[in-house]
């Protein structure tokens, strides 16, 4: 599975990004918007919704719980500094999709004990687009918290976050991740579209 989280450069808007990625076969998109309005997120939101809905793409807002309704997502992602997830919980009901960040195995536990529906685990190195970095997990630190969930019997999807480039994908998915979460690596390349359908095959080899 492939997540496409928007980011805006010098080429490419939240939308247009977005956009690129779905047309590339992308089919889970989180629109992360941060330090942007209110307004301006729902703005985008209740543009992006119905592009997803045509896609038969999941829509993820991320952060802002209270936004979900008005942008017409699927559900929120929540960050370690977010809202907690059985508050989303409690808000949201059970018909939206909480996804959670996890740094440790003991993050993933909290997570899966609130509630939550997947994992985004990270950082897998330094990236550009997150401010407030947890430690860096580099390929040893997937492989120690796969094999402790696998030892757990712990079996909640776990997507793989921070800084990842193709050149990563097949070597990551070897650990026993469910998928790849991608911002720069689409927006950077000169065919976010065509980029997109590759890195989709990288991760279906290893499924």
């Amino acid at each position: 599975m492939l997540q496409f989280i928007t980011h805006k450069n010098e080429r490419h808007g939240y939308l247009d990004g977005a956009e690129a990625a779905l047309h590339g076969g992308c089919r889970w998109i989180q629109l992360r918007m941060k330090d942007e309005s209110d307004q301006r997120i729902i703005a985008v939101g209740r543009r992006l919704a119905p592009l997803c809905r045509a896609a038969g793409a999941t829509f993820i807002i991320d952060d802002h719980v209270d936004l979900v309704e008005a942008t017409g997502a699927d559900g929120v992602h929540l960050g370690k500094n977010d809202m907690p997830v059985t508050e989303a919980r409690r808000i949201l009901g059970s018909g939206k999709i909480i996804g959670a960040t996890a740094n440790t195995f003991d993050d993933i536990m909290a997570a899966v004990a609130a509630g939550a529906d997947y994992i985004g685990l990270g950082p897998f190195r330094f990236t550009e687009t997150k401010k407030r970095l947890s430690p860096i997990l580099g390929l040893d630190g997937y492989r120690n918290i796969m094999a402790r969930c696998r030892r757990e019997r712990y079996d909640i999807p776990v997507v793989a976050i921070g800084g990842i480039t193709a050149d990563d994908i097949e070597v990551l998915m070897t650990t026993g991740i469910t998928g790849i979460a991608l911002s720069g690596t689409i927006l950077r390349a000169d065919d976010p579209s065509a980029t997109t359908s590759q890195i989709i095959n990288l991760i279906n080899k290893r499924i």
